[in-house]
């Protein structure tokens, strides 16, 4: 990564944003053009997952290679070029976090880790629960596990890029803030929050 600054290490920061965050996008080789399938996740030992019909472009896709990445981002406040005292529209940015995950793709076939998998994602996307827990001996639920594709990224490579404003100048990193906290949309306070965590200038 080009801009050193940003990049986050951090292992528990990173599993902290992919533990809040439910979407991202998964991109494959397809020819000349990749693929890239919006979906939900969940990460379990590790590694991604999802699932999804037995048929359809992903397990084609799968079948043809297993190489691919996983990415998710979120934009936490867009910073106007004003924001920094600039009078041209250059410095316009946005303040966010991101994570790229790079490894390949194993369908996963026993019917237990199927199901703990499934679990987990229905843990994180309806965690006020309200549903019969997954049971493989109740044949309603063994019928939907077989029937499921429950697909894993096995994670070889994982960068992660946090901006928020860490290459600025000193005055420049304190307009910003200000600016933020007077504009003062939840976002906005969230971006000055981060800002604080990593001022480059402790």
């Amino acid at each position: 990564m080009r801009r050193k600054e940003f990049v986050v290490e951090d292992a528990t920061e990173i599993e902290q944003f992919l533990g809040e965050m439910s979407f991202g996008f998964l991109t494959q080789n397809r020819g000349e053009v990749p693929a890239i399938t919006p979906l939900n996740y969940v990460v379990y030992r590790g590694d991604i997952c999802f699932h999804g019909s037995r048929v359809g472009e992903k397990m084609q896709l799968l079948k043809a290679g297993t190489a691919a990445a996983f990415c998710v981002a979120r934009e936490v406040s867009i910073i106007p070029s004003f924001f920094s005292g600039a009078e041209i529209a250059c410095p316009a940015t946005a303040f966010f976090k991101s994570v790229v995950i790079r490894g390949s793709l194993e369908e996963v076939t026993d019917l237990q880790e199927k199901c703990d998998i499934l679990t987990a994602l229905m843990e994180k996307l309806q965690p006020e629960g309200r549903y019969a827990p997954f049971d493989l001996e109740d044949p309603e639920y063994l019928k939907n596990v077989k029937g499921v594709s429950v697909v894993r990224l096995k994670t070889q490579e994982r960068t992660a890029k946090f901006k928020f404003g860490q290459n600025q100048t000193r005055t420049k990193w304190q307009q910003i803030l200000d600016n933020l906290l007077r504009r003062g949309r939840p976002s906005d306070l969230e971006a000055a929050s981060e800002m604080k965590k990593r001022c480059p200038f402790h």
